[in-house]
């Protein structure tokens, strides 16, 4: 790995702002103010300016990492996208960004779509080119937005028939935030960061407990912890016996989703709080691109030898861990 970068929404959207638009509502079913901060944890999240098109912060993202690995933009030879959020089916995000950061014609362009985990994914594909000689130089780039689906969400629980069960099934959705990253991987060079792999896991009996799109997203949040955390729990136990040393590493860049997930997350598999840096209370949960900008935020800090491990656990049901050796 060569580098990575990110890229801050301007907006800050306070959860004592939603609680404002809601109260009504939660007074009215008998919902409590406060939860998205003193259950979730999160004080607030970012949007972009409404116009802002969301393969338009991916490209913001993908030149800070270019720079970063003083990388010309010809020198691209494959380009992923990792976006969840999309504001059409077809073409592919990743060309929207390829013609914004002025990519050669001959790099491949395409997105990979997996909920949260797109982007660790990528990463194991672009190692994959690389290793065998498709690739010398691979971009990863991902743009997420929180603006609409929150805007929709709010504007259907102010509806005076929205009941409790309709505010806690639609309640992960005033957690997300919006925010992108990006990633250079090549071969080796001076100063390169090792990507030594990683270990995946399913259990898409479960596929249906976070279901979304632009507009909605319908969760069940306590059966979504529960199954993910004994994912979570099963996948780094077999990582354990296939030789991975990942109980004593120096940094663990989880996917941000809540105080409540990732406390728990971290007592299950024994994982050092103060090892763990974080973004999502600030914001919020940001999809895929939430283990990339985390590391990206972290990344003049750690020190070369250091063993980073990045995980996440994403709908559909899917875990998937890789270490970096910094």
């Amino acid at each position: 790995m060569w580098s990575v970068g990110h890229a801050e929404a301007p907006e800050r959207i306070t959860s004592s702002w939603i609680d404002d638009q809601l109260a009504e509502t939660f007074e009215r079913v008998g919902v409590r103010k406060g939860l998205l901060e003193s259950v979730a944890g999160i004080v607030e999240r970012r949007w972009w300016p409404e116009e802002m098109l969301f393969d338009e912060a991916a490209a913001l993202a993908g030149e800070h990492a270019l720079r970063n690995a003083g990388v010309a933009p010809s020198d691209v030879d494959l380009l992923i996208s990792t976006s969840v959020s999309k504001h059409h089916l077809e073409p592919s995000v990743a060309c929207a960004v390829h013609h914004r950061l002025g990519l050669s014609t001959t790099c491949t362009n395409f997105d990979l779509g997996n909920a949260c985990l797109g982007f660790v994914n990528a990463m194991e594909v672009a190692a994959m080119a690389i290793e065998s000689g498709r690739a010398r130089v691979v971009l990863i780039v991902d743009g997420e937005g929180s603006r609409q689906p929150q805007s929709a969400t709010i504007e259907r629980l102010q509806s005076p028939t929205a009941t409790i069960t309709d505010v806690f099934e639609q309640f992960a959705s005033l957690t997300i935030g919006s925010g992108a990253a990006a990633m250079v991987l090549g071969g080796p060079r001076k100063g390169a960061h090792h990507y030594l792999g990683g270990i995946s896991r399913s259990a898409t009996v479960h596929h249906d407990l976070c279901v979304g799109d632009l507009d909605r997203m319908r969760t069940d949040t306590a059966g979504l912890l529960t199954s993910g955390l004994k994912l979570a729990r099963e996948a780094f136990d077999d990582a354990l016996v296939d030789g991975w040393e990942w109980t004593n590493c120096d940094r663990y860049v989880m996917h941000q989703v809540s105080k409540v997930h990732n406390e728990q997350l971290c007592e299950l598999l024994e994982v050092d709080l103060a090892k763990v840096p974080l973004t999502y209370p600030l914001f919020g949960n940001m999809g895929p691109a939430a283990v990339p900008y985390t590391l990206s935020t972290i990344a003049d800090e750690l020190q070369v030898g250091e063993r980073v491990l990045l995980m996440g656990i994403g709908s559909g049901l899917n875990c998937a861990a890789a270490e970096l050796r910094w």
